[in-house]
């Protein structure tokens, strides 16, 4: 009995792919690239580059690489770095402006930490002085207008 030879097709190396004829729509003008956006967010968030690392599992470096356009987002990372700072996919692949927060950001919940750990007495004092901080900023925001 002969065993039957498997003889896999023939291949011209001149054979090219087709060119698609599919009609993409441009992506919307951006000056940034995704790294780019993925920094900007995070700063926007509050977090440092070894805290979002933290976050996602993985180390700062290979942050800073994503980044830095090093490294590409695939859809893991982006939903990884999406699940981290807390925000659509969205915003970290479509090219628009600042991330619209719900939240505070990371810097302002820490110094609001702090302001907690203080005496009453000094929580005060120093809420006083933010509110006339704020009064002034909000006037002079007035009288630009």
């Amino acid at each position: 009995m002969q065993t039957p030879v498997f003889h896999p097709p023939s291949y011209n190396a001149f054979v090219m792919p087709k060119a698609s004829k599919l009609q993409l729509m441009p992506l919307p003008p951006s000056d940034e690239t995704p790294g780019q956006r993925l920094a900007r967010i995070r700063r926007e968030r509050g977090f440092t580059q070894i805290e979002l690392a933290e976050k996602t599992g993985m180390v700062q470096t290979l942050v800073s690489d994503y980044e830095r356009g090093k490294l590409r987002l695939n859809a893991d990372m982006i939903l990884r770095f999406a699940t981290a700072l807390e925000v659509s996919t969205d915003a970290l692949l479509q090219p628009a402006g600042p991330v619209e927060s719900k939240k505070p950001s990371r810097k302002v919940l820490r110094r609001l930490e702090q302001i907690e750990a203080l005496p009453v007495a000094q929580q005060t004092a120093l809420l006083r002085t933010i509110d006339t901080l704020l009064e002034g900023a909000a006037a002079r925001a007035a009288r630009r207008a």
